[in-house]
């Protein structure tokens, strides 16, 4: 067993008052980033000096069908090895029931047999 010694935090220092707050926000920058807004995303770019030319934004848009394929073909067949599973489940269930019948009958013969 380890003996470590317990470390010791220091207290949490008291809240500033009111008066303190005040006089924070009173002397803060007014181009502080915590007074601004958040600044919108833009709806349409569109293209602008030292964009992708079209045969680039063609190429994106390749990828990125490809990759939709991709994962609709991964969620598929997700699914169906879903299913599979449920299937072999059961069948697995249906089976043991099927040995455990099996043992039964084969103990109830034995023991006529003797």
């Amino acid at each position: 067993m380890s003996s470590k010694a317990k470390r010791v935090l220091p207290t949490r220092p008291d809240p500033p008052s009111l008066e303190q707050a005040l006089a924070d926000v009173r002397g803060a920058h007014p181009a502080d980033p915590v007074f601004l807004p958040p600044a919108e995303p833009r709806r349409d770019p569109g293209p602008s000096p030292g964009s992708p030319g079209p045969a680039r934004q063609e190429a994106a848009a390749a990828e990125r069908e490809r990759l939709y394929r991709q994962s609709r073909s991964y969620v598929e067949m997700n699914q169906r090895l879903q299913e599979s599973r449920e299937r072999l489940r059961e069948r697995r269930e249906e089976l043991q029931q099927a040995g455990a019948a099996l043992e039964r009958g084969i103990s109830e013969m034995r023991q006529k047999a003797f």
